[in-house]
């Protein structure tokens, strides 16, 4: 795998600040496992895919790569090349396990381009930066945003980012 960045190759690991996670997501992440995007699991929903624990794991959940559960938080940190290759071969595994892929040589580049643009997207970012996404629908399929939040600005940030989807009044 070949990056851009100088220095250290770094990705994100789910983190928690509270049990929410536990309650919002049908399978919750594990603190500390790495994690990416993971929006390849929604590329095929609709509107009627939108319910209940699904709609949270869609709209806010990064993807943990050991239990292949849901966080909404992920901080970025160092990863060894050795690890990103680990992670690649589980990502690869994951994708003939349930996607269908034929092999796992045939899916080890898809899954090295969703890892490269985790890298990327964790790069230049301060050890413990913590990330946020948020996916909509749109007419031309999932789009995803990130939201940065700045290790010294994080605890008062928190409050304002987290929450559920299906009742706004619910804290």
């Amino acid at each position: 795998m070949t990056h851009d960045q100088t220095g250290p190759l770094q990705l994100a690991r789910a983190i928690h600040f509270d049990e929410s996670d536990m309650r919002v997501f049908a399978s919750p992440a594990r603190t500390g496992e790495w994690c990416l995007s993971g929006g390849f699991e929604f590329s095929d929903w609709s509107e009627a895919d939108l319910a209940g624990k699904a709609r949270q794991a869609f709209a806010n959940g990064w993807l943990g790569l050991e239990t292949f559960g849901r966080v909404t938080f992920v901080a970025v940190t160092q990863v060894e090349p050795g690890e990103l290759d680990a992670l690649t071969d589980k990502l690869a595994a994951h994708f003939v396990t349930y996607y269908g892929a034929p092999s796992t040589e045939a899916a080890r580049p898809v899954a090295a381009e969703e890892l490269s643009q985790m890298v990327d997207l964790c790069a230049g970012h301060a050890p413990n930066t913590l990330l946020t996404v948020a996916r909509e629908l749109s007419a031309v399929g999932v789009r995803e945003s990130f939201r940065v939040i700045e290790p010294q600005s994080a605890e008062l940030d928190l409050f304002a980012v987290h929450g559920s989807l299906d009742d706004p009044h619910e804290h």
